[in-house]
């Protein structure tokens, strides 16, 4: 079953973020991971307390969770706290 990574996501850093997104993406492919969309979210009920939001599909959950505990993007985790503050969910 299709699984999806969406973040929540507010800009600390650009250049980090950049830096950040450039090299996630890069780790998405073993995992056969791809970007949905990416933007500024339009609030329509209720209040966010972030500015952004990614969708990422995978073809299951077990990928996913197997992307995120990956060494390759375990490894760019200072980087994206330093470009971003941010939250994580898997729906699956």
């Amino acid at each position: 079953m299709t699984a999806f990574i969406i973040v929540d996501l507010t800009p600390i850093d650009h250049e980090k973020l950049t830096e950040y997104s450039q090299k996630a993406a890069e780790t998405l492919t073993k995992f056969k991971g791809e970007f949905l969309t990416k933007g500024a979210i339009d609030v329509l009920h209720g209040e966010s307390q972030f500015s952004t939001k990614v969708i990422i599909q995978f073809p299951n959950k077990e990928e996913a969770k197997n992307w995120y505990q990956s060494s390759e993007y375990q490894a760019i985790l200072p980087i994206r706290n330093k470009g971003m503050k941010s939250q994580f969910h898997l729906v699956s």
